[in-house]
């Protein structure tokens, strides 16, 4: 029997093998087995139904088959289909499905201990049990609900019930979240309904405890996963329902390797699996918002905060009129407003977007600024590490140069990062107990321990970038103050605008949980711009409905298809000649918009030059078929490097 095996590397089609299995011919279609493969041993899946051996060419023999463990024709379709619509290899996306693991004969039959622990009750008000019995009436065939609710509404809670419920039918879950941060904040409030934690897969897990749950999904001996991106690739032998959590999040867009949007594909997995899956936010993504009013998607709305909490006051601090002396990001006003905060025991954060001290730093002898040698952006100022570091490629170095007069340089730091507010509110608040909540500070074994301190206020005051915004909950923080709206809004992102509303409506969401008033400060020089006002209005539909209005004239999506192609490589002449060459290919092959080729705004990255070719087509073309075959049959040249963004969020 011919026996076609997909290999998790780079290929797009199956390798046809012999069955050598002569009085057990019992493999089939899913199993996981071991071939040669060059010189070597590679794992790798049965990718289809096994055939009589036609072939006269001699075949190499299938070598072994591991465990009982089988991959879902379900899962199989979705690769398939995932392969097709983001034009990626099916062996990569097999290598997501298989953990990257690549020693399953040392997984062993383990016992999943659950460490239980006493559960807190809730009882769910009006709103939450419509919501759940909405949820409910749904059934358990393929559907896509939005569960839409202000920030605390207890939208967790919810899909907490519904997955109790399935895990009494014997059904698994996956919660899909954006962030790994999230899931120290997570796991406690997990374990607080459950009893128990979820298992959590991300890129950070150890390759041993992978294998424990990769078999565990595999066998339904593990109900619930929390995870990342690549948790939607487990191989779940029951799955019931997946949750999207704060489902409009841009971190669910991978831009690197296999390029998707984990939101999307859920949708799609949902979909060949046959289940419901439950989209959850705050603030919808606008393609979720075009699809609840064409009616593809149901939803259920939450107006109420947990202990009927008010939403936050926003307050405009005019910067022309309380103007910031030299040096200083917080103006006089805005310090006298924090001080009436912290005399009440409220706890502050004070937002800047912006990692590091400052991230523009040049010589004013010289004039020279210091920028990245393998990227084409300026280098960040890390004052903690005394290092500058580039965001992107990962280079550092010292802040020490020579002027042109063999002088040491003399420095200029330009803009704020979190690490210069905090060093002027410690100025201000040397009293204070003052903390920076960021991914260089929170990606650590201690950010359990930083976290714990803010809940029970023993941290006075934050300095947060964007991550504090999504999902944590802090019950003493009732005073944000946006150091620069002005900087926030500026870019050239296509989803700017949409992004801005999203990522306001979270921060403010997450002062005045417990009940006490609470308010948000922007300072601004624009004071006559409405933006906050829009982007902090309490309802976000508003806004969203001027934005699609705007997007449809524009013939932006989700009314076209927008397939980025990146072009990347040593030479930036030699790109910009085979950009052209494949825009006149496309152009006469596409029946669509091929605009192009263009340096991208980041032109350099990892000692690589950048170029874009942008293609626009209606949404009713599924152009990826003919653009797959074009881009394959199109000689490539080997020093440059060909990768496509299907749906792209970014154009960097």
């Amino acid at each position: 029997m011919e026996v076609p095996v997909l290999l998790p590397k780079v290929f797009n089609h199956p390798f046809t093998y012999l069955d050598n299995f002569q009085n057990n011919r019992n493999l089939k279609q899913g199993d996981i087995v071991i071939v040669p493969f060059g010189n070597k041993k590679e794992i790798g899946v049965i990718w289809d139904t096994l055939k009589k051996t036609t072939k006269k060419i001699k075949l190499k023999k299938v070598e072994k088959k591991i465990s009982n463990i089988s991959l879902d024709k379900k899962i199989i379709k979705f690769v398939n289909w995932f392969s097709a619509y983001n034009l990626v290899p099916k062996g990569m996306i097999l290598k997501m499905c298989l953990g990257n693991l690549k020693k399953f004969d040392e997984i062993k039959k383990k016992k999943i201990k659950k460490d239980i622990t006493e559960t807190r009750k809730y009882i769910l008000n009006l709103e939450q049990q419509n919501a759940l019995n909405d949820l409910i009436k749904l059934g358990n065939n393929f559907n896509v609900s939005v569960l839409l609710g202000i920030t605390g509404s207890g939208k967790t809670i919810v899909y907490f019930e519904r997955i109790k419920k399935l895990i009494q039918e014997n059904k698994q879950s996956l919660i899909l979240i954006p962030e790994i941060f999230l899931t120290t904040q997570f796991k406690i409030r997990f374990k607080q309904f459950f009893g128990y934690e979820p298992a959590i897969w991300h890129s950070k897990i150890s390759i041993n405890k992978k294998r424990e749950i990769w078999q565990a999904v595999a066998t339904n001996k593990i109900k619930i996963v929390l995870g990342a991106r690549s948790s939607l690739f487990l191989p779940f032998k029951n799955l019931g329902l997946i949750i999207v959590d704060e489902e409009h999040d841009q971190s669910y867009k991978q831009d690197e390797g296999v390029i998707y949007n984990a939101r999307d594909m859920a949708i799609s997995r949902a979909s060949f699996a046959n289940i419901p899956i439950n989209l959850v936010t705050a603030v919808p993504s606008i393609e979720t918002f075009d699809n609840i009013k064409k009616g593809k998607y149901l939803h259920s709305r939450l107006y109420k905060r947990y202990l009927d909490a008010n939403l936050p006051n926003h307050e405009i601090i005019n910067l022309n009129k309380n103007n910031l002396k030299n040096s200083s990001w917080i103006s006089d006003k805005t310090i006298e407003k924090v001080k009436n905060h912290l005399d009440k025991n409220d706890q502050v954060l004070f937002f800047v977007n912006r990692r590091g001290f400052a991230p523009f730093v040049l010589c004013k002898k010289c004039l020279k600024v210091h920028t990245c040698p393998n990227c084409s952006i300026n280098l960040v100022y890390h004052k903690k590490k005394e290092n500058l570091i580039c965001h992107y490629c990962g280079y550092k170095t010292k802040l020490v140069r020579k002027c042109n007069d063999n002088n040491n340089c003399e420095y200029a730091f330009s803009g704020p990062g979190v690490e210069r507010i905090y060093d002027e509110v410690k100025k201000i608040f040397p009293d204070k107990k003052i903390t920076i909540f960021s991914s260089d500070t929170m990606n650590n074994k201690s950010s359990s321990e930083i976290l714990e301190k803010i809940k029970n206020n023993k941290i006075q005051i934050l300095i947060g970038t964007q991550l504090i915004s999504k999902g944590f909950h802090f019950p003493n923080l009732n005073c944000i103050v946006v150091i620069d709206i002005d900087l926030t809004l500026q870019g050239h992102d296509l989803k700017a605008a949409e992004k801005n509303l999203q990522l306001y409506h979270q921060l403010s969401g997450r002062a005045g949980r417990a009940g006490k008033p609470a308010t948000v400060y922007f300072q601004t020089y624009n004071i006559k711009s409405n933006v906050v006002s829009q982007i902090t209005n309490v309802n976000p539909d508003i806004f969203l409905e001027k934005e699609l209005v705007l997007r449809k004239k524009n013939n932006l999506p989700p009314f076209e298809r927008f397939i980025s192609i990146i072009l990347s490589g040593k030479s930036e002449k030699k790109i910009e000649v085979f950009g052209y060459k494949l825009k006149e290919k496309l152009n006469k092959n596409l029946n669509a918009k091929v605009l192009g080729p263009v340096v991208a705004p980041i032109n350099k990255i990892n000692k690589n030059f950048r170029y874009r070719i942008l293609i626009r087509s209606k949404k009713t073309q599924k152009i990826q078929k003919t653009l797959s075959n074009l881009l394959n049959n199109f000689k490539n040249q080997k020093e440059i490097k060909l990768a496509v963004d299907v749906d792209p969020i970014s154009f960097n």
